[in-house]
């Protein structure tokens, strides 16, 4: 990301948030945080599965996971 010419640092600092918050950079860093186990992630899998099947059931919109 460029600095523009006579930008302010708070409006540089703003527009680099968002660009990062976009790329998914920041969730991704989350998500490799600590080591998760194969079968916690499986479990955990499992249930946002189970979750997203008892939100549809009730008639509730499901939010869509992003491939990042």
């Amino acid at each position: 990301m460029r600095v523009h010419d006579r930008e302010p640092i708070g409006a540089a600092l703003r527009r680099f948030k968002k660009l990062v918050e976009r790329s998914g950079l920041k969730r991704e860093l989350r998500a490799h945080e600590y080591y998760e186990k194969p079968c916690e992630a499986r479990s955990r899998k499992e249930a946002k599965r189970r979750s997203a099947i008892k939100k549809a059931a009730l008639g509730k919109p499901v939010k869509k996971e992003r491939a990042y």
